[in-house]
């Protein structure tokens, strides 16, 4: 739960699923068991945080059987991860995702209004597209007021300090797959980008009037294995303090 005086009257209750790192992982026929745990979740909006396929195995078709499914159960927001730029082939997978009514969100925002009142849903690429995280926020909350409230899907945990420094409420990442061994009283072990001993691995982190949740995600792409780290969906509502 995210609790705070900053959350708008209007959206108090309002919930979120996020799902991040799917690297082409499978759970059940056609993903039905992922589909499943989403829809009893009964979510207003879903996140989906970038890594929905792996570069070094890349089926767009069967990683999109999830999202088929997650489409009827709630509008979904997407960002990509570095995976999905590994691959040279955003285009397609922007394409293939658009047709299935997702909305994407390339450094853009979208203004959700509830008897007037509104927040902004903003997301930004990963930094592999080849622009800084600082140009992507300034494109993407250029038409926002500074006192809006901001849900933030970015892909890249370790990169906190600068939303922060944008003042987003609440973040919502993924990319560090839990450290991929976890260590009881210690956490993970390694995660991409922050190298052993991560910081930002799994959990809500807090800084000034940020906060930011970050999914262990669902699959796995190079190191093929997890240890005391099971595979996670975010359920996150907004509670107004």
């Amino acid at each position: 739960m995210f609790e705070s005086e900053s959350v708008p009257d209007s959206f108090d209750g309002l919930r979120i699923v996020q799902v991040s790192d799917l690297h082409d992982a499978v759970f059940g026929d056609k993903q039905q068991k992922l589909i499943a745990k989403v829809k009893d979740t009964k979510p207003d909006y879903i996140f989906i945080t970038g890594d929905v396929i792996d570069s070094n195995r890349y089926n767009l078709k069967q990683s999109l059987q999830a999202v088929e499914g997650l489409v009827k159960i709630a509008d979904v927001y997407y960002v990509l991860g570095n995976h999905e730029v590994a691959t040279n082939k955003v285009n397609e997978i922007y394409e293939a995702l658009s047709s299935l009514g997702v909305h994407i969100m390339a450094n853009e925002s979208t203004v959700l209004e509830r008897d007037g009142e509104r927040l902004a849903i903003v997301g930004i690429e990963d930094p592999l597209m080849g622009r800084t995280t600082e140009d992507m926020l300034d494109i993407a909350t250029a038409n926002l007021p500074d006192d809006m409230f901001k849900l933030l899907l970015a892909h890249r945990p370790e990169i906190f300090n600068t939303y922060v420094n944008y003042h987003i409420n609440l973040v919502f990442s993924g990319h560090a797959h839990g450290g991929q061994v976890r260590i009881p009283g210690l956490g993970g072990l390694v995660a991409p980008g922050q190298g052993l001993f991560p910081k930002y691995t799994a959990g809500v982190y807090e800084a000034g009037a940020t906060k930011m949740v970050v999914s262990r995600g669902l699959g796995n792409s190079s190191v093929p294995y997890r240890i005391f780290n099971l595979p996670e969906i975010i359920v996150m509502d907004l509670k107004k303090k």
